[in-house]
């Protein structure tokens, strides 16, 4: 019934890769209108042809965008959006995963999270449902975050999407092969160079 909006939300948001399990689970949730998971997990999916918020310049004045400094700043960004595949508004902004080519194959794709002041952060979990349910835990003062992230991952189970694992410490932390904010930094001042700016 959603498969051709599950391969539209795969071209525009995975490059055409084929869908984690609970992310398909997620979104089919969403456009059936139940707002179970929406309300334990605080995640908004991306709808088509919205806007990826690394493209996005339509906040920008026209005398912004004509700005040398800024125009690097969005190619840089532009570059960016290769790799951060952003699915969802929620936590500090979106949230999606870090398919960079020199990551690891064999493993579950890393999560991202991208804020409005385009600053990225980690996201422990090998699946989204995980990131997702660890980023609301970790609101908690401690060790809060532990009972909270036991009492999701519990509630999720129940609505038949269970987690890898109900402990919060034992939750996939690995680190990035290639840090996401350093490789904005070096794009945009590649960006910088281009354009004489250095």
């Amino acid at each position: 019934m959603y498969d051709e909006r599950l391969a539209t939300f795969s071209r525009e948001r995975l490059d055409g890769r084929p869908m984690p399990d609970d992310l398909r689970a997620l979104l089919v949730a969403q456009w059936q209108g139940r707002t179970d998971f929406a309300h334990l997990l605080d995640l908004d999916f991306l709808e088509a042809g919205e806007v990826h918020p690394l493209l996005d310049t339509s906040y920008l004045s026209a005398t912004e965008l004509a700005d040398p400094e800024m125009q690097a700043v969005n190619a840089g960004a532009a570059e960016m959006a290769k790799y951060v595949k952003l699915v969802a508004k929620g936590g500090k902004g979106w949230i999606g995963y870090w398919l960079h080519p020199d990551e690891p194959e064999g493993r579950a794709w890393h999560l991202i999270e991208l804020d409005t002041e385009f600053t990225f952060w980690g996201l422990a979990g090998r699946t989204l449902t995980e990131g997702a349910a660890a980023a609301q835990a970790s609101r908690q003062d401690e060790p809060g975050e532990r009972f909270v992230f036991t009492q999701l991952a519990a509630e999720l189970a129940e609505l038949g999407l269970p987690l890898s694992t109900q402990d919060y410490d034992a939750l996939d932390d690995a680190e990035y092969t290639v840090d996401p904010q350093e490789l904005m930094e070096e794009l945009i001042e590649a960006e910088r160079e281009k354009l004489g700016l250095r």
